[in-house]
């Protein structure tokens, strides 16, 4: 009898997904439903669910009108690009549409916030470069970012955080989501895709972590199940060299790999020369944003051992979900022939 009330309780709440039809939007809202929870999905994107939503983050009405019955959100929209046009719309979406979500979640008596961070957010100026390793008690300042995307990303999950006196929030810090159904091609799939297709002619050794996007769905979801208010949760894989990921890539694909490591002046040179210069007059993006380079010059390893030991996650390794994204990229047309 009370396990039977458990599941109406369960299933007369309502889990919000912000992004839910996004890279990781769209494999946590499925995860989610098929555990049984009613999920609504807000993104910009047409519905694909009759409880879905279409709206904007800085649009306040449509948000209130999502917030009704919610109990639970997972705030994952957001430009997660590192270059645009115009930088005010890192701000706009990623702080105001994070504010905006908070702040109505709070006027809507929810319950629990889980706010997705970046990996970013860790990796400041100040950060050495060559190796170190840094977990979630990383507290860097707004002006030690490396970019705009990560200076906003620092400034929402501020924001999110101070407000737990008001509702329980989280905040996961996803490392890079690596898997099938990236359809905005967020910069590690670009990257990946780069290589796989013979347009990058060198590389920067640098220390990579992806995560797979079906297990970071399950890091989200321990989040909500198990994490505490005020607290931060890293959620990465294995800490990948540059070449072991170029080996793997070129073992899957058939193709051959850059041999020519860039020297981390070189590249931060062409990167500069790429972003302010050539990106602005050609409206094109860079091929190596500057806030990337910034980044990847700094080679650091990230731990998730407190997401192991306070909720019981670890991801899987890496390799399946890179075989899995190529495969979705070739059957897109996104893979050229070796």
């Amino acid at each position: 009898m009370m396990a039977f009330l458990y599941v109406v309780w369960r299933v007369s709440e309502i889990t919000l997904v912000t992004g839910g039809a996004g890279f990781v939007g769209h494999h946590l809202v499925n995860k989610l439903r098929e555990q049984g929870q009613t999920v609504r999905s807000y993104d910009l994107s047409a519905p694909r669910h009759c409880d879905d939503i279409q709206g904007s983050v800085l649009d306040t009405g449509e948000v209130a009108s999502a917030m009704v019955g919610v109990s639970s959100i997972f705030h994952l929209a957001g430009n997660a690009q590192l270059w645009a046009t115009d930088n005010s719309v890192f701000n706009q979406v990623n702080f105001i549409g994070t504010k905006n979500i908070v702040d109505s979640a709070i006027a809507a008596g929810a319950r629990k916030l889980v706010h997705c961070s970046s990996l970013t957010t860790l990796v400041g100026a100040k950060t050495p470069i060559g190796e170190s390793s840094v977990d979630e008690t990383q507290e860097l300042l707004p002006e030690d970012m490396l970019g705009e995307y990560p200076r906003s990303k620092l400034l929402a999950e501020r924001y999110a955080l101070s407000k737990k006196g008001a509702l329980e929030v989280v905040s996961a810090i996803p490392t890079e989501p690596l898997g099938p159904g990236d359809n905005s091609l967020t910069p590690p799939t670009k990257m990946i895709l780069d290589f796989a297709n013979g347009k990058t002619p060198a590389y920067i050794d640098c220390t990579l972590n992806f995560v797979p996007v079906a297990s970071l769905a399950d890091g989200l979801i321990a989040v909500q199940e198990k994490g505490q208010s005020g607290e931060r949760y890293l959620l990465g894989g294995d800490n990948t060299p540059m070449s072991k990921l170029l080996n793997v890539i070129s073992e899957m694909t058939g193709r051959k790999m850059p041999g020519l490591k860039a020297p981390y002046a070189f590249a931060l040179l062409a990167g500069f020369i790429d972003t302010k210069l050539v990106a602005p007059i050609m409206q094109k993006p860079p091929k190596a944003p500057l806030t990337g380079v910034r980044l990847a010059g700094r080679q650091v390893s990230f731990s998730s051992e407190k997401a192991a030991r306070e909720l019981g996650w670890k991801a899987t390794a890496f390799e399946p979900a890179l075989q899995a994204m190529l495969n979705w990229a070739d059957e897109e047309g996104l893979l050229l022939g070796a």
